[in-house]
């Protein structure tokens, strides 16, 4: 049973560390484009490890210390990509708030309104990002 757990751990690793290898590149295209992967990986982690969980069985130590050290490795993985998503996604943000400040209609500069008061200048329109990792 807890071969299936470490496998799956070991796929999951490698989910992360493609993903984290295209987040510190900037490549946030070929990240995105993992986002199914990874998530696959973790469902099927949370499967096995759910799965050891229901039939507990005795692990020889060889393999309790590899489910150890996998275990420190996907923590490890997992701050790292929690990191560099939010690092992409302020990113993002930043772009999309510049592009959203320069694409404001022609009508929101500033200049004077009904009764000679001056306009105040139109605001961008509030965006939501949503991402699951």
């Amino acid at each position: 049973m807890m071969d299936a757990v470490i496998a799956a751990g070991e796929r999951l690793a490698e989910a992360l560390r493609a993903e984290n290898d295209a987040l510190a590149a900037l490549d946030l295209t070929r990240a995105a484009a993992m986002a199914t992967r990874k998530m696959q990986a973790s469902d099927a982690f949370a499967a096995a490890t759910a799965a050891a969980a229901r039939n507990p069985t005795p692990t020889p130590g060889v393999t309790r210390a590899a489910a150890e050290s996998l275990a420190a490795s996907l923590a490890d993985l997992g701050q790292e990509n929690r990191r560099l998503l939010e690092t992409a996604i302020a990113l993002q943000s930043r772009v999309i708030e510049t592009i959203a400040g320069v694409a404001r209609p022609l009508t929101a500069a500033p200049g004077y309104g009904r009764g000679g008061r001056s306009r105040a200048p139109a605001q961008a329109v509030p965006l939501t990002l949503a991402t699951r990792a």
